[in-house]
């Protein structure tokens, strides 16, 4: 008898809602923008957002409908990360000034935000392989190597994804069993990449000297000459590195409980910058004030919840280790835009899943979604 497949519908309407929901706040924060910034019609990023929403979601139930357990494959788990990493050695010969974006006409395409589904898929596939072994050097190295490549060739150009890269490998092989002295060494050896790459660009320097010693106190003791000071505002925008998150905070302060309506922020008057990509949480905070803030975390917290229920209930360890990759990574990004947004965390540059303006990141995670999804869809 043929096994009966059953849709996670509470999984599925809160991504609709999602996605819905971004639609509308795209247009509400990017109107304005439009015309005063871009010169161009109001409607033209929500336009453009709406056509990869479209795009995305028939992506989405295309891997819903497919059974995840054909995709437990060393050709197609390989072949992602390596279509992943040429298209990310191509975007830095073609993209000489960002190295973020492969550009064909009117289409664009963000490759790095292509490596969360291919590095969901590859973890899920590894791991199945090497139960009980996830200690071993067979294990440990390879998985090192990948994420280590893959990481360091997406931290270039994008550290908030690479972020999201490393923190998604370690919850997972943290789930898998990984011995803690592992994760130390992890721990420590990513702190000192992740530094090295926050002062290679002045502007992420600039950044981080905002958030950890906004008054400059301990940096005058180490550096009374000023020199990293000037080399961190070698090429910052403004003066103040902190303007952003400053904005958002009033932004989200002024909304209240209820908000002041949607359509109806000030904020996003060129006060907040990218108030229709990183920033759009604050532009939520705004209209729908504490209420509509607290109901979107809600939302993520549901793809939490739907999302560990599927990895547990997987009917093998490749679903189970595929649902929680795909998982992690959509929760760890939600939870660092929203901090960055609060001030809770240096700014990264990194979107909000399903609300933020950007057709790669909404396509990149519909197309996780559509994974986590199929194994909820072929879980007897």
């Amino acid at each position: 008898m043929a096994q009966r497949l059953k849709t996670d519908w509470i999984l599925f309407l809160t991504v609709l809602t999602l996605v819905c929901f971004g639609l509308v706040m795209v247009y509400s924060s990017s109107s304005i923008v439009a015309e005063l910034k871009y010169h161009v019609s109001s409607t033209h990023f929500f336009l453009r957002q709406l056509g990869w929403a479209i795009f995305s979601f028939l992506v989405l139930l295309y891997c819903m409908k497919r059974d995840y357990r054909g995709w437990n494959n060393p050709k197609i788990a390989f072949a992602a990360l390596g279509i992943v990493l040429l298209l990310l050695l191509a975007v830095y010969v073609t993209d000489s000034g960002s190295h973020r974006w492969l550009r064909a006409g009117p289409f664009s395409l963000q490759p790095s935000e292509l490596a969360k589904p291919a590095l969901a898929l590859f973890l899920a596939f590894f791991l199945c392989r090497r139960m009980g072994a996830v200690n071993e050097k067979y294990t440990l190295g390879p998985i090192a190597i990948s994420i280590s490549i893959m990481a360091l060739a997406v931290a270039v150009a994008d550290l908030g994804t690479a972020v999201v890269l490393v923190a998604t490998t370690v919850a997972v092989i943290f789930v898998a069993g990984v011995d803690y002295r592992y994760l130390a060494i992890c721990a420590v050896l990513g702190s000192i990449l992740g530094f090295g790459f926050i002062v290679m660009k002045p502007y992420r320097l600039a950044r981080f000297i905002d958030f950890v010693d906004k008054n400059h106190t301990i940096l005058t003791k180490i550096d009374p000459d000023g020199h990293i000071l000037e080399y961190a505002h070698k090429t910052a925008s403004t003066s103040d590195p902190g303007y952003q998150q400053l904005q958002s905070k009033i932004a989200v302060g002024s909304g209240g409980f209820l908000g002041v309506g949607l359509m109806q922020s000030k904020q996003k008057m060129l006060f907040l910058p990218e108030a229709h990509t990183d920033f759009i949480y604050a532009i939520v905070g705004e209209e729908t004030g504490f209420f509509g803030a607290a109901l979107l975390v809600f939302a993520f917290l549901i793809i939490l919840w739907r999302g560990l229920r599927t990895s547990l209930r997987a009917a093998d360890s490749f679903g189970r280790y595929l649902a929680l990759s795909v998982t992690v990574c959509v929760i760890v990004q939600a939870l660092i835009n929203i901090s960055v947004v609060l001030d809770l965390l240096p700014n990264k540059g990194i979107p909000l899943p399903f609300i933020s303006n950007g057709g790669s990141s909404l396509l990149s995670t519909l197309l996780l979604m559509g994974m986590l999804l199929s194994v909820s869809e072929n879980t007897p």
